[in-house]
């Protein structure tokens, strides 16, 4: 047995890519797309086509509405390789308007659903600001299933447990990548790797308090540099990982151990919390890993939203 099929009796594989072509080879449960893999993904000669025939069929529509159903385009593309769900994500300029959010949420199902795609079969992907939690709850409410993205704080998860959310997506890799930078020569990768990584505890800790209280919010962890990182979380609900990684975990047979188990969270001495919006936003404040990585990462999908609209223009 590979690493990758090791790891698929403790977890749900979920792969990391809009390039749909990809897919086949690694036979993940659901998928999960975002502004910056959809933007990679059209740029390949393989995808020309679609890109051209989606602008032509909707040309003169306003360009957010052309963006979406590109974005449902590639959704349902996957959807047919695949036997569960598709994330597809809410433009990362409304991160911040609840109202806004949940209209663009409402229409991404409504053109799933026109191309005979069940709303059980999507996770409309917003940003875990406060604003976003606040949205992803109305959604819910509707029957609107949401996955709660650029998450890198405790308050963040806890939030969205508050608010019922289907999945959340914790951030490992960014993370890491912030506690790495921060600590400077000062580093020793070997005292922060696999289950000292600071990404990896972070899921962990969420993945226990969530299982201690009962909390039926998914955790699925994201954004990995390495295999060490995501085998540490074996036992998580779901993983999103990409083609990369999962390539390199099915060409090795390096044993894979379970590490996240619900009963022993449920086990664990562990304090409830709870968040009103001030209290939110003030342990968002406090957490300074959180804040910067929340706001860069919501900076960096602004900007891959206006090249993939610009793309669009030219085509």
């Amino acid at each position: 047995m590979n690493q990758l099929d090791a790891l698929k009796q403790f977890t749900t594989v979920v792969a990391d890519t809009g390039d749909f072509k990809q897919l086949d080879a690694f036979k993940p449960q659901d998928a999960t797309t975002n502004p910056s893999l959809i933007l990679k993904a059209v740029q390949k000669a393989d995808y020309a086509p679609l890109v051209k025939d989606t602008v032509n069929q909707f040309r003169g529509r306003p360009m957010d509405e052309i963006v979406d159903r590109l974005l449902v385009r590639f959704g349902c593309e996957i959807l047919s390789i695949i036997p569960g769900r598709v994330s597809t994500e809410v433009d990362a300029r409304l991160s911040f308007d609840t109202a806004a959010t949940v209209a663009r949420g409402e229409r991404l199902i409504e053109l799933y659903q026109a191309q005979g795609i069940h709303s059980d079969r999507v996770l409309i992907k917003v940003a875990s600001t406060w604003e976003g939690i606040k949205a992803a709850e109305q959604l819910e409410r509707k029957g609107i299933h949401t996955n709660l993205t650029l998450l890198f704080a405790f308050c963040q998860a806890v939030a969205c447990g508050q608010a019922k959310v289907q999945l959340i997506s914790p951030f490992v890799g960014r993370i890491y990548d912030w506690y790495k930078k921060n600590a400077g020569a000062a580093w020793v990768e070997a005292d922060n790797a696999e289950l000292n990584d600071p990404g990896v505890k972070s899921v962990a800790q969420i993945y226990n308090y969530y299982k201690k209280f009962g909390i039926a919010t998914e955790v699925m962890g994201a954004s990995f540099r390495n295999v060490g990182q995501i085998t540490a979380l074996a036992g998580c609900d779901l993983l999103t990982i990409s083609p990369d990684l999962l390539a390199q975990m099915a060409a090795t047979d390096t044993p894979v151990v379970q590490h996240l188990k619900a009963d022993a969270a449920k086990a664990a001495d562990i304090e409830h919390v709870s968040y009103d919006e001030a209290g939110f936003r003030l342990a968002l404040n406090n957490d300074a890993m959180a804040t910067e990585k929340l706001a860069e990462g919501i900076r960096a999908f602004c900007v891959d939203a206006v090249k993939l609209e610009q793309l669009l223009l030219a085509a």
